[in-house]
């Protein structure tokens, strides 16, 4: 078995921090110019959503374009089921594949394959959601965003398969933006931060943890472990996370292992390490 331990992480981590907060400097300060701009008359102006998301790729400035993708990612957050749902259906009929610009790719290519005709049937062959999607993720606490819009996306599936096609573009960018490459190993234990311990309880999802002192029965004896993946854009969110338990033999059952009155092995005397529970911390991220 094989372990990945990013052993920059946590510098990683502080950088991400200061860039996040740069961010949302620029993105405060070039809020008020967007406000301007949208004093003038409504026919010039994007109306809507889906209008400042046309905005959003046609191309500007980065700053305003930061503040841009972060007011989105806000009036998003804002929708009640019926409009988030319209905002799919738009983002899977407005928002797919340019079918004149992939006609004019292939084109192109048949007439002169090269690696340079490659690449641009590569790009038009591209919907437009994803640029979309990159150029949303540059908001602060964007990538968290979006994974929360993947889980509302998924809610919706249930009832409209139509919609599989913009979870597909999901999947395709978060299986690169969390790479497991990226991910930092970190281990769990009673003096984490509360925050993340917190969240290890909610998100528990094999063995219900009860309460605080059920978890920290699971975390803190000496023959017992908790290790969490985080990815840099997400410092305090454990996206996935595994607890264990070191034993002196296989156990045949969950209950000894669970049970509040056992007693503790000796780590050094122990010969099997159980991984009792794996939980997926999101249900937006891709399986």
């Amino acid at each position: 078995m094989r372990s990945y331990l990013w052993s920059a992480g946590w510098d990683e981590a502080v950088n991400n921090s200061f860039f996040s907060d740069m961010l949302q400097s620029i993105a405060d300060r070039s809020r008020a110019l967007i406000k301007r701009e949208r004093r003038e008359p409504a026919h010039e102006r994007s109306a809507g959503l889906i209008e400042q998301c046309e905005d959003l790729l046609s191309g500007r400035g980065e700053a305003s374009g930061v503040a841009l993708a972060h007011e989105i990612l806000a009036e998003y957050a804002e929708l009640t089921i019926g409009p988030r749902i319209a905002f799919f259906e738009t983002l899977f009929t407005t928002f797919g594949h340019d079918k004149a610009a992939i006609e004019r790719a292939i084109v192109s290519w048949r007439e002169a394959p090269s690696d340079e005709t490659a690449a641009a049937l590569h790009h038009a062959s591209e919907p437009r959601r994803l640029e979309l999607f990159r150029r949303l993720n540059l908001a602060p606490g964007g990538t968290a965003a979006l994974v929360r819009m993947r889980e509302q996306l998924l809610d919706a599936m249930d009832h409209r398969d139509d919609l599989a096609a913009v979870d597909n573009d999901f999947v395709h960018l978060f299986s690169s933006w969390f790479n497991r490459g990226f991910l930092v190993l970190r281990r769990i234990d009673w003096s984490t931060s509360a925050a993340v311990l917190e969240k290890i309880i909610r998100y528990e999802a094999v063995h219900e943890i009860r309460d605080w002192n059920d978890l920290r029965r699971r975390i803190d004896p000496p023959d017992r472990r908790c290790y969490a993946f985080f990815h840099p854009a997400l410092v305090d969110e454990p996206l996935i996370f595994v607890e264990v338990a070191l034993t002196r033999e296989i156990p045949g059952a969950i209950a000894p292992i669970l049970s509040d009155k056992r007693e503790p092995v000796e780590p050094q005397r122990a010969t099997t390490a159980v991984f009792y529970s794996i939980t997926t911390a999101s249900a937006g991220l891709p399986a």
